[in-house]
């Protein structure tokens, strides 16, 4: 199969939702033997301290048999939410007088959490 028509295989129906530093891309795909599937893959922009950026990609197959299954936990666990907690964001990050002074002076400098144990996970990997 020629290189032009993989491309033109792998651009079946594309969206796209941008929400901030993230960006998701919602794709539709093909396999060897024609059939469909989707890949959800999450893109967030990380910023340099010289100001170049780079992107940390995550993607998610999801396969027809598994459709109906992921459909309605999707919808159970966006309900439970709403639910339990309303549309309206509340994390101080996302409030418009929130100051990252706020966030470093609520710790007393011995009071400060733990972070020595933590260990970063590049899922990229798997």
């Amino acid at each position: 199969m020629r290189e032009h028509d993989m491309l033109e295989k792998e651009e079946i129906f594309s969206k796209v939702l941008r929400a901030g530093r993230r960006t998701y891309f919602f794709d539709v795909r093909a396999t060897k033997a024609d059939d469909y599937y989707i890949t959800i893959t999450e893109s967030k922009k990380f910023t340099e301290e010289d100001g170049s950026f780079h992107f940390k990609k995550h993607k998610i197959y999801l396969y027809k048999e598994d459709f109906a299954a992921f459909a309605e936990i999707l919808e159970e666990m966006t309900s439970y939410v709403l639910n339990h907690k309303g549309e309206e964001v509340i994390s101080e990050r996302h409030q418009k007088d929130f100051k990252k002074e706020y966030a470093t002076e609520r710790f007393e400098d011995d009071a400060l959490p733990q972070t020595s144990n933590f260990t970063d996970l590049d899922f990229d990997d798997i």
